[in-house]
């Protein structure tokens, strides 16, 4: 995998799929079943082994039948030689988001209180385990759903605050990342929208100087500076639009590109040929990005609905 969006792809080396092994030969022969020097081991000098011979010895006693289903086997996949395949990241990411949803199927059905207990500390936990998951050089399932699971705590936590005070934003939060994720899908595999260098750039950009907002803005909020629910983005406005709302179409954008370049970094795993055990920092890399997507959405449009 190449470098992408989401930091969790970035110093890992992909490289040493497994390669299918070399076809048998006879002890001490070279080329074309013939020993140093085109001389056969066991043959007197210019004495010539023909091709059956020195195959049956190379396979050491083969029936006929078993050559003949040993050619009629199919060729080795990338599956059968531990290679990661996209099956491989699809399954992983099912798993992961499947943690996803049982965290947040918890923090929806406590108590009101448990619920905001449960969401600091799926917030505080999951931020822990995507450093960690980051950071390690080999991924760890147990950890990567872990994560998820914390995450999911989060999530359900926000969702059930939010919905609250606005009845079905949680579904339309849902709906809009599940859009999202498919529309992105869908130009990345018709070629229309890909990761360039140019693309690249801005994207670094955009994404510091987002997280810089964010920081100040946490900050003003922990500090009282601002006492609206979502500091200087809905405190501030510009022609009478709530500042959240343009920064919340932009961090979508950058999310939605975040998976653009996800979906660049596993094809480029894919056929290189990265080791299969990397499908989970795969499926850890699109679960990083598909949360960040859905407390974007989410938050715009508590944003918007507040402003009715």
């Amino acid at each position: 995998m190449a470098l992408g969006g989401n930091p969790v792809f970035n110093g890992k080396n992909f490289r040493g799929a497994t390669q299918a092994p070399p076809a048998p030969q006879a002890y001490g022969q070279g080329h074309y079943g013939q020993g140093q020097y085109g001389q056969v081991p066991g043959r007197a000098p210019g004495q010539v082994m023909d091709g059956q011979a020195g195959w049956s010895a190379a396979q050491q006693g083969m029936t006929q039948g078993q050559l003949q289903d040993m050619y009629n086997r199919p060729a080795a996949g990338p599956a059968d030689t531990g290679r990661m395949t996209y099956d491989d990241v699809i399954m992983k990411t099912a798993a992961c988001l499947g943690a996803v949803v049982a965290g947040a199927a918890v923090t929806l059905v406590v108590a009101e209180g448990l619920a905001y207990m449960l969401m600091i500390v799926g917030a505080l936990g999951g931020f822990v385990l995507a450093l960690v998951n980051t950071f390690k050089k080999q991924p760890s399932p147990a950890l990567i759903l872990a994560y998820a699971a914390l995450e999911g705590l989060f999530l359900g936590g926000l969702t059930r605050i939010l919905d609250n005070m606005y009845p079905g934003v949680g579904l339309q939060a849902v709906i809009g990342t599940l859009s999202v994720f498919a529309v992105t899908l869908v130009l990345f595999r018709s070629g229309k929208v890909r990761a360039t260098p140019k693309a690249m750039r801005f994207f670094m950009i955009a994404t510091i100087g987002y997280a810089v907002f964010a920081l100040i803005n946490m900050v003003m909020m922990w500090t009282g500076a601002v006492d609206s629910p979502f500091g200087l983005r809905t405190s501030m406005e510009i022609m009478g639009i709530p500042l959240g709302v343009f920064i919340g179409v932009l961090a979508i954008g950058l999310a939605a590109f975040s998976l653009i370049m996800d979906f660049t970094s596993i094809e480029a795993g894919v056929r290189s040929g990265a080791p299969q055990r990397f499908s989970w920092t795969a499926a850890f890399g699109l679960t990083v990005t598909l949360v960040w997507l859905y407390v974007e959405i989410i938050r715009l449009l508590a944003i918007l609905r507040g402003d009715e």
